[in-house]
């Protein structure tokens, strides 16, 4: 057993690190991934498939804190879980065999990338950082990163940047080509990544491009761990009560599910003995997931903040709140899912509000707010969307959109948005010009033009505005009682 250096009690299950070989590349080593499949690629590992340890490769100048955590720590950290019942169990995790930052280390990336034994690209980059068009499906990356790539091929610094070069010089090598496997909350994530990848590649190399598409696999997933920032009281805890001097443990929830097409390019290890679950589409699993689970959390968040509420579980302890985040799962987000094979949905939502609940994970509803621009469009915009294809009600979305438009106009709440200046202008200009707001085709794409989405986001400000975040949650759970 290894312990974290210099303290003893609390092992890793990978018995001897010395041993383990990379298998697989990933780019964005934030606290998810740490907490999701670091975890199933830690059980994989301490079943003696020591060929496919994690090398973290980070782009961006805040990487460089956990490149030089897990350094100083022989690259090992501590997860610790927790139930609603406020049972705890602690792990060490010895999967991230070794992390890379990027802008001191170029080269290593690629070498990391090119080697036969990397047989895998996974990403955790978030929902903007793929830099594909919501509406047009097309490759138009704004990041300045990717931008200066797109001129600079063959000098990368960015995660697709990297990627297309790693590619490119595995083909004309005669290697096989990793599998890119994107583990971000994107519907049809891996036919994203496929876009982003085969854009960059096109820029310059219609045949790379061409070679991508035609050998490269890009499996889609659905990931669900809540998972919240670490914070100070998390290291204290943990170096308190476990006698372990982790700079950087990770803190999570005890649920923990991973459902992966089973699409590779060069081979896979076999997740499914660890708990992963491999199907052959996981269009039903992420629709559940990113319309339910993660829509809520934005419906949440921005009625949760103006209700003066800081965490998802106080705010979850409102009867009004609870009543209606249920009310929007089963009144406007469950018509607009299919069947999902071994799931009953029902009980999906009644396991979510009892897992937001869990006050022991202390996850705020500031952290649920970043980066609006980029979740909306991925998670409530499509509940709408097909609510208005059907005629149906979207009023407790539209609130949810309206809620958004009040905390940008209160200028009061901090927003951490790439796009927050702009949204906050067109907040402002809602009040003179109604249904501004809705105007960013950045944003809303072709809802933007949607009567039905105008009228019923007005009536939803007029609600907030006269009654307030809980009166205005009130009537509309009240009248979609009886509303289709």
């Amino acid at each position: 057993m290894t312990d974290l250096p210099g303290h003893v009690g609390v092992a890793s299950h990978v018995t001897d690190p010395s041993a383990l070989t990379i298998g697989i590349a990933h780019f964005g080593v934030g606290g998810f991934h740490r907490a999701h499949e670091a975890m199933f690629v830690d059980r994989l590992l301490a079943a003696g498939h020591t060929d496919w340890a994690i090398c973290g490769i980070g782009v961006l100048p805040g990487d460089r804190r956990i490149t030089d955590i897990l350094a100083a720590q022989d690259h090992l950290f501590t997860l610790v879980t927790t139930d609603a019942d406020g049972r705890r169990d602690t792990r060490v995790i010895g999967a991230v065999a070794d992390m890379i930052f990027a802008p001191d280390r170029p080269r290593d990336v690629l070498d990391v990338l090119t080697a036969p034994g990397t047989r895998i690209v996974s990403l955790t980059i978030t929902e903007g950082g793929y830099g594909v068009d919501d509406t047009t499906g097309k490759f138009a990356p704004r990041d300045a990163l990717t931008v200066r790539d797109l001129d600079h091929p063959d000098d990368p610094r960015s995660v697709f940047g990297f990627i297309v070069a790693a590619l490119r010089m595995r083909r004309d090598a005669g290697l096989a080509p990793f599998t890119v496997m994107s583990c971000d909350n994107i519907e049809h994530n891996g036919r994203v990544a496929r876009a982003a990848v085969t854009g960059f590649a096109a820029r310059h190399d219609a045949d790379l491009a061409r070679w991508i598409d035609e050998n490269v696999a890009f499996p889609s997933s659905m990931v669900d761990r809540i998972t919240p920032a670490t914070t100070d009281a998390v290291v204290e805890q943990v170096g308190r009560e476990l006698g372990v001097d982790d700079a950087w443990p990770v803190a999570s929830e005890a649920f923990a599910q991973w459902v992966l097409e089973d699409s590779f390019s060069a081979g896979r290890p076999p997740f499914d003995d660890v708990g992963v679950v491999l199907v052959d589409d996981v269009e039903p699993y992420e629709h559940m997931k990113l319309r339910l689970l993660n829509a809520s959390h934005q419906v949440l968040s921005h009625l949760g903040v103006l209700a003066g509420y800081t965490y998802v579980h106080e705010a979850l302890a409102d009867d009004d709140i609870r009543g209606f985040v249920g009310s929007y799962m089963r009144r406007e987000a469950l018509p607009t899912l299919r069947p999902v094979p071994g799931v009953d949905l029902d009980d999906y939502i009644t396991q979510l509000l009892e897992r937001f609940s869990n006050l022991a994970i202390r996850d705020t509803l500031a952290r649920q707010m970043v980066n609006t621009s980029d979740r909306v469009p991925k998670f409530v915009l499509p509940v709408i969307a097909d609510r208005l294809r059907a005629a149906a009600s979207i009023d407790h979305a539209a609130l949810m959109l309206a809620a958004w438009c009040a905390v940008l106009d209160a200028d009061t709440i901090p927003m951490i948005d790439a796009d927050t200046d702009h949204l906050r202008r067109l907040a402002w200009a809602d009040h003179d010009r109604p249904g501004a707001f809705l105007e960013y085709t950045e944003v809303f794409g072709r809802l933007a033009s949607s009567v039905c989405l105008r009228v019923a986001y007005q009536l939803a400000k007029c609600h907030l505005q006269d009654h307030g975040p809980i009166g205005a949650m009130r009537m509309v759970a009240a009248h979609s009682s009886g509303v289709r």
